[in-house]
């Protein structure tokens, strides 16, 4: 954070990064790439049924609103003038889906969180109509057909909520992931809102052809999609609309700021590490895990799980580049989940010293398929399962388990991507808001057996929002030529295990994932059945025994 009266050298860019927990609104001067200010708020996630994720559309939106309020309020007692803020990128959490009514502005649903799986029976029964020998929506998307994506979200939305049926019927609906939701809304909504997508996004709905840059009529036709609904695609830099600000919000200098950059998440954070020559990757650990490898400007299909997805387009008549992805679904969230469900800790922060008390698992492994499984098993079928335990583990155990998991989760997505490059990483660029957990990190190290290296400033995802909003043409303050970019100082950790032993914790893990799979069916994860309480999985028994046994363990006063 900038000390109070700090000249401030040059123009600002501002940067909403919405994601899955939470929203913030950080402010980076474009000459240094300088994190001046930020604020964060928490955001809700509701579970209305098992498998079922979902947000406020309208809660994301507020927000994103008090963010930039307060942002702007610390910047003042900074004494540094807002007016300086010549631009604001979007960086969102991918896939998540929502409908909305272009006359009134209400969401006409809950936003469809990408973790979400009641589509489940949806994908089962257009795989079938997908020939084999022409996977025609893999070879145009470059994604599997997953729950994970929009157009079966859009597609269950359809078939199932009558108030979007009426509005698609009345030609009211628009349809968007959260950065269209963001855009269409912060340039003045249901008055003149403009209804646009970035390439980054829109590779991520299973309904954009990935050659073509455009929305591809067979594919809407497969998941009976009516175009009319779906927003504009554009680059990834460019001028979109200016601001509008709500009548609540107190920000007013920012009226008329253009927002001019716009990036999924994953694609900013690429970005935000610099990662623009082919071969060059980057981990970011957020709710889930996200592995993404710059592949140039060739589509690159993988054999080996993974998906290819767009990575940017730095401008209106710049190139479009792609990258391979290894996604996991679940890494943060099993904290967030320690911490809501099991009540273990109080904060995420708490996992930390969690598991330094006990520096191991002691043969404890957690595999936590809370959504199925993901790259690079694509497994639907997967459940949760905390295993290996006996009398003597404890929450420091499962603590540890637990960060154990988003590593193993990683070395089997950076397995995938070496096979897939046929040159190995030597090093693993990481960031995301859990790489401030040292232990996490120097076990990333030792379970992938090669140094992981973080940069100082972890908000890569923001940053390339905000580089792609001011380097947009018509704004112009942020540089994206190599020898302008900012020299980034890095920490480093290195492994502190012999391979051997790596090795052998990693075929355990594997053993304990193919324990997780095949635990419920269709029916189970749909249906909102008393009965489904008979096929949930053996995690959820393990899992509700520890509760008891830990409640047991506080309640005799045994620590």
């Amino acid at each position: 954070m900038a000390a109070a009266k700090k000249a401030v050298l040059g123009p600002l860019v501002g940067a909403v990064d919405q994601g899955t927990s939470s929203t913030r609104f950080l402010v980076f001067n474009s000459r240094t790439a300088e994190l001046l200010s930020h604020h964060q708020v928490e955001i809700k996630q509701e579970f209305p049924r098992e498998g079922w994720v979902e947000q406020d559309p309208k809660e994301i939106l507020q927000s994103v609103y008090e963010c930039i309020e307060k942002t702007c309020e610390k910047l003042g007692q900074l004494n540094i003038d807002i007016s300086n803020i010549k631009a604001i990128g979007v960086s969102n959490q991918r896939e998540t889906t929502v409908v909305w009514d272009k006359l009134t502005g209400e969401p006409l649903y809950n936003a469809v969180v990408w973790l979400d799986l009641r589509t489940q029976s949806t994908v089962e029964n257009l795989s079938k109509r997908i020939p084999g020998n022409n996977n025609f929506v893999k070879s145009k998307t470059g994604l599997p057909l997953s729950t994970y994506f929009s157009a079966v979200k859009l597609r269950w939305l359809l078939d199932n909520v009558r108030k979007v049926q009426k509005a698609v019927e009345e030609d009211r609906a628009l349809f968007g992931t959260i950065d269209s939701w963001l855009i269409w809304s912060l340039t003045g909504g249901a008055n003149g809102g403009v209804h646009c997508t970035d390439v980054t996004n829109a590779s991520r709905t299973m309904l954009f052809n990935i050659h073509s840059l455009e929305w591809d009529k067979e594919l809407c036709e497969f998941f009976e999609i009516p175009m009319k609904i779906l927003p504009n695609v554009r680059s990834s830099s460019e001028i979109y609309g200016l601001m509008k600000i709500s009548h609540s919000l107190k920000a007013g200098a920012l009226e008329g700021v253009p927002i001019s950059g716009c990036l999924g998440d994953q694609s900013a954070a690429l970005v935000g590490q610099m990662c623009f020559q082919d071969g060059e990757a980057k981990n970011t650990y957020g709710t889930g895990c996200f592995l993404l490898c710059n592949t140039g400007r060739k589509c690159v299909f993988s054999e080996h799980g993974l998906l290819t997805t767009v990575a940017y387009k730095l401008g209106r008549d710049k190139p479009v580049y792609y990258a391979l992805e290894g996604s996991v679904a679940i890494a943060g969230a099993v904290i967030r989940w320690l911490r809501d469900n099991l009540g273990i800790i109080k904060t995420s922060e708490e996992i930390e010293k969690l598991a330094k008390e006990v520096g191991t698992s002691y043969g404890c492994y957690f595999v936590p398929a809370f959504s199925g499984l993901y790259a690079p098993y694509w497994e639907p079928s997967a459940r949760g399962i905390i295993c290996g335990l006996t009398q003597f583990t404890n929450k420091c155990h499962i603590a540890f388990a637990a960060l154990e998991a988003v590593c193993f989760q990683t070395r089997e997505i950076l397995d995938a991507m070496n096979r897939d490059c046929g040159i190995p990483l030597s090093h693993l660029q990481v960031d995301g808001g859990m790489t401030n957990n040292k232990i996490l990190m120097q076990l990333q190290a030792d379970i992938l057996y090669i140094p992981v290296v973080k940069p100082s400033m972890p908000e890569t995802t923001a940053l390339g929002a905000a580089m792609a909003a001011g380097a947009a043409e018509g704004v112009g303050v942020w540089s994206l030529e190599p020898e302008d970019l900012s020299a980034v100082t890095m920490e480093r950790f290195e492994p502190q295990i012999n391979a051997e032993e790596s090795e052998i914790r990693y075929s355990t893990w594997k053993k304990a994932v193919m324990k997780s799979v095949g635990w419920v069916t269709t029916q189970s994860s749909e249906s909102g059945d008393p009965s489904i309480f008979c096929s949930l999985p053996l995690g959820f028994f393990i899992v509700s025994s520890m509760v008891m046994l830990i409640g047991a363990r506080y309640i005799s006063g045994i620590p």
